[in-house]
């Protein structure tokens, strides 16, 4: 336990009984803060020299190291990093180790290291230089080398290609065989064969949309499929992110879909950067990106499929921007080691960077879930000429759009009128009738994909429509954009202007033309006639035979477009980020916008909170099982935590979570949520995670005595005692703290006492110094 308050402290495992609500633990422990970078100790040049284009591999909480070049010559050395022990060490390799090489690629399985291909020779000398297919086994348990013998065909020679392992089988992938860049696969099975007979390698047949020829390219893998980002491909170089799924054998691109989420785009292409796997994400950092060395760390989210950056904690030692080092995750973190710097300079620090271990904010999935199947649902848009019924959540579409909002206020009006008329009161929570809106001039379709954006923050077309630039897409996004700008979601309208930015082409801009031209929608109708008149399309497009059926007026505005000089106009896409977010949104309706159209009561030691029905069962199962079975007959449900009644100040903190997801509070807030999660049945244990973590980080002088009173209110019995440690240690600070005055009898007692075991410890303590020190020494007269 660290003696400085506030400083940061461990993450441990959560351990909570639900049927012993009365006993929490946190289990306190060596803390790590997460997305630290820290830098670790140097590999000593008497172990080992600095080098790039080498690999490293995870062996139990070490990591080993292999090959590479330092500028003068190639390496074959084995060298060891000890995670826990922070130390470096050279690995003895018996007889026959593989020869000098980089570029070569190592997987682990079982109780063994692969190393696979790479190029060897005397760099210095420009002799023997060639690429290798050779594959060698070191063996952890006897520190030997063995080589593989295999039979029939196997892949060409080659380096600068990717390795990985998947059901007992080692993939190799791509790569540079001296003349060309490849994109071939081949397996080969890592276990033993009887009789040690020759192993044999397969290649693999690769279908779907398989990357470019590449090299110099990370691959990782996750949830069974292998995953390929950038790298050198030539003229085709690229920052698409491609996925493998070793069961099926088909490629997949991962490409435009993060315009429709409004995440950031994915990290700048380059090569010689690192990519690894760690819970639900992938890291990519590194590589050389347009002739700069970025030291910013990338991650794809696997679950929200959409890349974001991590920033790093404040206390970061972040590492200078390299290429062609290597990387690999032991625990919790991910282990950086060597590369090229400036200058061409081979590098040989270390550092570690300590990754984020929280549950993923599943706001989307749960409000997602809701949409989907309609529970709760208490209103109904009647859609189209065909009135077509879309049922939906009020408080949701209220939140999302002020022109929706307004809409469902007059609805809501004329219900209350109806009801007001046949019940002589307005006051009524069980059977209410659906509140109706009519928008005969929208699309059903379209408003579909609106509403997907309202609960999700995201729209996909292409789950019906397979053919993502296909025409009838680019028609229906335009439908999208058009109810945008009616119901005045900005977000979603820069959304639609970037997705129909990058799928309108040569193919369907004639169609999209008149499209938007009909719908009024001048930005798009002003997109398509630049695309039209660009000299690089223009004669293809007037030559087609669908330029032929064009409207006589559009027909002649392009052409008279085209005899113009361009001129560069004003109105140009705002950022893609511009206007609010789901996140935004539901804070901006906790705060203030959603107090009209609030349908609960939440009762909390007699203070009466409004409250939104849906979002409450959207997100906790408690309140879905609460309302699908009672329903109080005055709208008013009591709340409690078990047999605890939690701070209105707490509770709070839980409805902002529970709206909009914000994990920020204060520590004393979070001793008395942590076991919340076992009470309102979240859908992970995310915000306990942060409260524990809050708890460990934030326990300061300031605000000990408020931690020492709740944690004795929850029994948290650990915390309770740290908090009396920290008050001893601080005594004479925090007895003068006004909050210490306030205490109750029982917890100044419990003080006290603290204070007299820590002096009767130290008291015991001085007095065995003082008798050790002054006894006359014994001397042996045998």
């Amino acid at each position: 336990m660290d003696s400085q308050l506030g400083f940061p402290r461990a993450v441990g495992d959560l351990e909570f009984s639900p049927s012993t609500a009365d006993c929490l633990t946190l289990d306190f422990g060596p803390f790590e803060v997460v997305h630290r970078w820290k830098r670790m100790q140097d590999c000593n040049e008497f172990v080992g020299t600095r080098r790039s284009k080498h690999t490293i591999v995870p062996y139990k909480n070490n990591v080993y190291i292999f090959g590479g070049d330092n500028g003068k010559k190639m390496l074959n050395d084995l060298l060891v990093f000890d995670c826990k022990g922070a130390s470096w060490g050279r690995v003895p390799q018996g007889l026959n180790p593989p020869a000098p090489r980089y570029h070569h690629s190592a997987v682990v399985y079982g109780d063994s290291m692969f190393v696979f291909g790479g190029y060897t020779g005397d760099i210095h000398s420009n002799s023997n230089l060639t690429n290798k297919n050779d594959l060698f086994e070191y063996k952890f348990g006897s520190a030997t080398w063995i080589e593989w013998k295999y039979s029939g065909r196997a892949p060409v020679p080659r380096s600068a290609h990717g390795a990985a392992v998947h059901d007992g089988k080692m993939y190799i992938f791509a790569g540079y065989d001296g003349n060309a860049r490849l994109n071939d696969m081949w397996s080969i099975s890592l276990t033993r064969n009887k009789d040690d007979a020759p192993h044999s390698w397969e290649e693999v047949e690769q279908g779907g949309d398989c990357p470019p020829t590449c090299c110099n390219f990370p691959v990782t893998v996750a949830r069974g499929c292998m995953y390929v980002f950038s790298g050198q491909s030539g003229a085709k170089i690229t920052n698409t992110l491609f996925q493998f799924d070793f069961h099926t054998k088909l490629w997949s691109r991962i490409s435009t879909e993060h315009i429709l989420r409004g995440a950031p785009p994915p990290p700048a292409r380059r090569y010689g950067h690192t990519m690894v796997t760690h819970d639900r994400h992938l890291y990519v950092f590194g590589g050389a990106a347009d002739n700069t060395l970025p030291n910013d760390l990338h991650c794809y989210d696997l679950d929200s499929q959409s890349w974001s950056v991590i920033l790093p904690s404040p206390d970061s030692n972040v590492p200078v921007g390299r290429l062609f080092h290597a990387s690999s995750v032991v625990g919790n973190a991910m282990y950086v080691f060597g590369g090229t710097v400036d200058n061409n300079v081979r590098s040989g620090d270390m550092y570690r960077f300590q990754f984020s271990n929280y549950p993923k904010c599943t706001l989307t999935e749960d409000l997602g879930k809701l949409l989907e199947t309609k529970m709760f649902s208490d209103i109904d848009f009647l859609v189209g000429e065909d009135e077509t019924q879309i049922p939906a959540h009020s408080a949701l579409v209220a939140a999302r759009s002020q022109f929706l909002r307004i809409r469902v206020r007059q609805a809501q009006e004329v219900r209350e009128k109806l009801l007001e008329k046949k019940y002589g009161t307005t006051e009524i929570y069980k059977d209410l009738p659906s509140l109706e809106v009519r928008l005969p001039d929208a699309n059903p379709e379209a408003f579909q994909l609106v509403l997907n954006f309202i609960y999700t923050d995201r729209i996909d077309p292409t789950k019906k429509i397979k053919d993502p630039i296909s025409n009838r897409i680019v028609l229906l996004m335009m439908d999208v954009y058009r109810l945008a700008c009616q119901f005045s979601m900005l977000r979603l309208e820069h959304l639609c202007v970037q997705y129909l930015e990058t799928t309108v082409n040569h193919n369907n801009v004639l169609e999209a033309l008149l499209c938007a031209h009909n719908l009024k929608l001048a930005f798009i109708k002003e997109l398509c006639m630049k695309l039209i008149v660009r000299e690089s399309n223009y004669n293809q497009i007037v030559m087609s035979q669908e330029f032929e059926t064009l409207d006589q007026p559009l027909m002649v505005e392009i052409i008279r477009r085209k005899q113009l000089p361009q001129i560069k106009r004003a109105q140009e896409a705002l950022h893609p980020f511009d206007g609010t977010n789901l996140e935004q949104d539901l804070e901006l309706f906790l705060n203030h916008v959603g107090n009209d159209f609030c349908d609960i009561t939440l009762v909390l030691d007699g203070n009466h909170i409004r409250a939104h029905k849906a979002i409450l069962a959207a997100r906790c199962g408690y309140f879905e099982g609460l309302f699908r079975s009672f329903m109080p007959e005055d709208g008013m449900v009591r709340i409690q935590i078990g047999e605890m009644i939690p701070s209105h100040q707490s509770f709070k903190s839980l409805l902002r979570y529970i709206y909009h997801g914000d994990t920020n509070m204060p520590p004393e807030d979070s001793l008395y949520l942590f076991s919340t999660p076992y009470f309102f049945h979240f859908t992970n244990n995310r915000l306990q995670a942060f409260c524990k973590q809050n708890l460990e980080m934030n326990v300061t002088c300031d605000n000990v005595v408020q931690i020492l009173e709740a944690a004795d209110r929850m029994q948290a019995t650990d915390m309770k005692k740290y908090s009396l440690g920290l008050i001893v240690q601080y005594f004479p600070k925090v007895v003068k703290m006004p909050k210490t005055r306030t205490l109750s009898r029982d917890l100044l007692i419990d003080i006290m006492e603290a204070l007299a075991d820590e002096m009767s410890t130290k008291m015991c303590s001085d007095i065995s110094t003082h008798h050790h020190l002054s006894s006359p020494t014994v001397h042996d007269t045998s």
